[in-house]
């Protein structure tokens, strides 16, 4: 697998991880865990974001 590959698997990953904690820190009134959520979901969309960088300078 090419790095852009994993960073964007592991960008998935952490938004998917992210989201539910989000939605379970939502749901149980825990800001702590929300505000968690929120910020995996940042990485992952970094994460994913560099995965299409690398891609497309390996690209050319």
């Amino acid at each position: 697998m090419s790095n852009g590959a994993s960073d964007k698997v592991k960008g998935a990953v952490n938004k998917a991880k992210g989201e539910v904690k989000d939605q379970v820190g939502n749901a149980t009134d825990n800001k702590k865990m929300q505000a968690s959520g929120k910020k995996d979901k940042i990485k992952g969309s970094v994460q994913d974001a560099s995965g299409n960088e690398k891609n497309k300078s390996e690209e050319r």
